[in-house]
């Protein structure tokens, strides 16, 4: 069954957010991930809007999508988190 590792992403500063948005799809595609949605415009139909930017990404299951977080992964965490503030997390996908 696929699972999706989904962040919602309010970047701080964009020049910074730019080095780690550059190396993560060297990073994630060598893992097995496959983006569907990156950035891009978001817009709320209801309840509270999420973070001005939406990422996901299929893996092929959720032991994937942890090994792909808790793996090379964790090299450009950093940078993220230092140009950023957000949620990530980890969901299973439809039988």
């Amino acid at each position: 069954m696929p699972a999706y590792v989904i962040a919602e992403v309010d970047v701080t500063d964009a020049e910074a957010y730019k080095l780690y948005a550059d190396k993560a799809p060297g990073i994630t595609l060598p893992a097995g991930g496959k983006y569907l949605a990156r950035g891009g415009h978001v817009e709320c139909l209801e309840g509270v809007p999420p973070c001005s930017r939406v990422v996901v990404i299929e893996f092929a299951d959720l032991e994937q999508a942890r090994a792909f977080y808790y793996g090379k992964y964790q090299e450009i965490v950093p940078l993220r988190q230092a140009a950023s503030k957000g949620r990530l997390f980890l969901v299973d996908g439809a039988k």
